[in-house]
């Protein structure tokens, strides 16, 4: 007896899906493992004592008028940067972050992963953090790349995260399909089976 032509239909859109699911994964696997190794880190940063992420320390006030002005605490940061890490390093800025109520202020560069927290108000150094979350954090977004390859726009990070977003995607909608697919062609068959068996015994009566 021939197969039912929307089974055949079933089979071969499953066999699609599962070539696709297949090759697709077979290519990204290492990029989605470093997608979840990173992220898995990044949810963990601010559990993992200092190493991944350096807390926040605590200053002496959080009144802002006690406190030193900007560039004179920017000042002192290039010059811990220069004489306690290392002369050679850009001192570029790639963000000022205050917290008036912690009483810091913290020296994030922009060139390389190191981090100054300072007092506000008297310019005491509270530490020197390593900051291996962000490093960590460009590598999940796929950033590092423009990083390193100084592209001035982010085109690497806008095809990398393109490229992820649409093979998850991918991998979502045959996965289903991947279940739903034999699931559905069973239930097929099993509602055609009884319809066949009454039709031939209406035939022989």
């Amino acid at each position: 007896m021939a197969e039912n032509p929307s089974r055949q239909h079933q089979a071969k859109t499953l066999r699609v899906f599962r070539k696709i699911h297949r090759v697709t994964g077979a290519w990204l696997f290492s990029l989605f493992f470093v997608v979840a190794v990173t992220g898995l880190l990044l949810g963990w940063k601010k559990h993992a004592g200092d190493y991944l992420l350096a807390k926040t320390r605590t200053g002496t006030t959080s009144d802002l008028t006690e406190w030193l002005s900007l560039d004179s605490l920017h000042t002192i940061a290039r010059q811990v940067l220069k004489d306690s890490i290392s002369p050679n390093l850009s001192a570029t800025l790639d963000r000022i972050d205050v917290r008036n109520e912690k009483g810091i202020v913290k020296f994030v560069f922009a060139d390389h992963y190191w981090g100054i927290q300072l007092d506000g108000a008297t310019g005491r150094v509270l530490t020197i953090e390593r900051r291996r979350s962000d490093f960590i954090e460009n590598l999940h977004d796929g950033s590092l790349f423009d990083k390193y390859a100084r592209t001035g726009n982010g085109q690497i990070k806008l095809i990398y995260t393109s490229i992820l977003g649409l093979a998850l995607l991918t991998f979502t909608i045959t996965g289903f399909w991947l279940w739903y697919g034999p699931k559905r062609m069973r239930k097929g068959k099993r509602e055609t089976g009884p319809r066949k068996s009454v039709g031939l015994w209406k035939f022989w009566l």
